[in-house]
């Protein structure tokens, strides 16, 4: 291989860390390396923080290794405490399995699934028929409760309280490691880097039980400058599903992310070659703007396709030209006054949010401002265009 795998990751901004790392080097640069990434089916979606993951498992690919998608199915029923302040809710296996095929769908764009390359493996294939004396002898014996406590992810939950289910997750996660290692030769584990503990804890397992190599890397969370999470919009999560965020609000995302952004999401979410980034990203004026346009291009491409990225692209640019006929068009019935139409549009997430905005002064029917906030839309009014901000300009029919 010309550049080893680790060195373009590197480039592009995804490793955060690593262990054992000369010895990864070496081997990723000697030999094709079976990989994993584990992924909870927490929701019928992926959003924007299975991202990352999902490019970098691309990137190994095209570099000649094996990705293993791991679905979650068997730790779902348990629940994650890393980064989190709750217990995540139990989930049933219906609902899971229905998960793990819109994941299925989701993830092709990224990986090939054909004959003999990447494949999607469920742990609940072998935790949920665990002995659970044998497995506390064979792994919990390897484990030391001292240790563990010191992990960022149970120190979080201590203060409040952690089961002892939740509690269970380390050791569970590792023994996935563990079974993949055995059964498919996967020495290598990928994850966010909230996932550190867990991910070391399975390469320290394989070390211990059969006195082999395995190694660990971690990716940066996906965060702004001021390290806010990226992916979080005034409507919730950013999803890769059309159904919950769609196409053009997608696009409209990454149109607008900050600046200091630009360069990271270009070199973390697309595969346009670092040459090119740092030409389009050299700039510190408006001609940022244009980079943003490309980016904001590039991820929607990767995402739902060639042809609705065209469609979405000529909608933004009709909206900021004025073309009525190639604007975004929102169907909206049951509606009296502007605040029910920016709701019901999906532009204001909440009647709280449709106020502040047109008593900011940010919303405008047509070219006329909207100074009141209960200001109802004129009778006869049912086709006009609906403007929030310098930025949102949709086409709103009204049933």
């Amino acid at each position: 291989m010309a550049n080893n795998i680790i060195e373009v990751l590197r480039e592009r901004g995804f490793v955060k860390q690593t262990v054992y790392e000369e010895e990864l080097i070496k081997m990723l640069g000697e030999k094709s390396c079976t990989f994993y990434v584990g992924f909870d089916p927490t929701a019928d979606s992926l959003h924007i923080g299975h991202y990352i993951p999902l490019m970098a498992m691309a990137h190994m690919q095209k570099a000649g290794h094996r990705p293993i998608v791991l679905i979650g199915g068997g730790t779902a029923m348990v629940g994650d405490p890393s980064g989190r302040s709750d217990m995540r809710s139990m989930m049933t296996k219906e609902t899971i399995d229905h998960n793990i095929e819109c994941f299925k769908k989701q993830m092709a764009r990224f990986l090939d699934f054909s004959e003999g390359k990447a494949i999607i493996v469920n742990n609940a294939d072998w935790l949920l028929n665990l002995n659970y004396v044998d497995f506390l002898r064979e792994i919990g014996s390897t484990f030391s409760v001292n240790k563990m406590l010191t992990a960022e992810c149970f120190k979080q939950r201590l203060e409040k309280g952690l089961s002892f289910l939740e509690f269970n997750y380390m050791l569970m996660q590792a023994y996935d490691f563990l079974v993949l290692f055995r059964k498919y030769g996967c020495d290598l584990e990928f994850g966010g880097d909230d996932q550190w503990s867990n991910i070391l804890a399975g390469a320290d397992l394989i070390r211990r039980k059969e006195q082999k190599p395995s190694f660990a890397m971690t990716f940066p969370l996906l965060t702004t400058s001021d390290g806010l999470k990226m992916g979080k919009t005034q409507k919730g999560a950013l999803w890769l599903d059309a159904t919950k965020t769609t196409p053009y609000d997608f696009y409209q995302y990454w149109r607008n992310i900050e600046d200091e952004s630009v360069n990271k999401c270009f070199k973390l979410l697309t595969f346009l070659p670092l040459e090119e980034i740092e030409e389009l990203t050299k700039y510190q004026d408006e001609r940022m703007n244009k980079a943003k346009i490309r980016l904001a291009y590039e991820i929607t491409t990767l995402i739902h396709g060639k042809a609705i990225a065209d469609e979405v692209q000529a909608q933004v640019e009709a909206a900021f030209s004025g073309d009525v006929n190639q604007m975004p068009v929102k169907e909206v019935s049951g509606v009296s006054s502007v605040i029910d139409v920016l709701v019901a549009s999906g532009i204001a997430a909440s009647r709280g949010e449709a106020r502040r905005l047109i008593e900011g002064g940010g919303v405008s029917v047509d070219d006329r401002k909207i100074e009141k906030f209960d200001e109802l839309i004129p009778d006869g009014l049912n086709d006009f265009i609906l403007h929030k901000g310098k930025k949102t300009h949709v086409r709103i029919i009204v049933k």
